[in-house]
């Protein structure tokens, strides 16, 4: 699922929900905590492929090898 799919009543509902639980003073707090948290899931994920990717292709050309 990723955030395209929840769509902008999704957005304004949780919007909402995260108001009433922090406040408002909180809100730009809460964003920012967010935000770095997607971006290191984001990065970790990325170097995780990165290192898969020699070897998928070691494996691809054994298997074309044969």
């Amino acid at each position: 699922m990723s955030l395209a799919s929840i769509g902008v009543p999704g957005l304004i509902i949780i919007l909402v929900i995260v108001l009433i639980l922090f406040g408002p003073r909180k809100l730009p707090e809460v964003g920012a905590a967010v935000g770095k948290t997607l971006a290191e899931f984001k990065r970790s994920a990325r170097d995780i492929m990165e290192d898969e990717e020699p070897v998928l292709k070691d494996l691809e050309k054994k298997h074309i090898d044969k």
